[in-house]
């Protein structure tokens, strides 16, 4: 099993970046695609962005393609998600979470994903 701890939340203004960190520990990194998801207060876990084991394959939705990029560092076993162009939309807590282990092309299907961090709260004034 692999273990994950997200970091980099806060509150920001209409227009500011944050970027978002997973940490992972346990089982070898390289072993999961992993992907990002939010959920606002009174709304379903939405899919925000995902990304193969190596780091060649990324998918986004369309709420924040353009704005947002993920992105991952095997040797220090972290994921990322650079968030630019911030709104008050993209309030939300946000969760890594990785799929299953050897699991090829990731899914943005949030019931799939084996693993879950605690979430970290992103907060976008205007």
């Amino acid at each position: 099993q692999v273990q994950l701890i997200e970091s980099g939340g806060g509150l920001v203004q209409a227009g500011d970046s944050l970027r978002l960190s997973c940490a992972a520990s346990g089982r070898p990194f390289n072993w999961f695609a992993m992907g990002w998801f939010r959920q606002a207060p009174g709304k379903e876990r939405e899919f925000v962005a995902d990304i193969d084991t190596t780091g060649s394959y990324t998918y986004y939705s369309d709420s924040v393609k353009g704005r947002f990029t993920i992105s991952r560092d095997n040797a220090k076993k972290t994921a990322y998600l650079q968030m630019n162009s911030l709104t008050p939309e993209d309030t939300a807590v946000y969760y890594c979470a990785a799929d299953r282990p050897f699991s090829g092309v990731p899914t943005t299907t949030a019931s799939l994903y084996d693993v879950w961090g605690q979430g970290t709260q992103v907060t976008v004034s205007s």
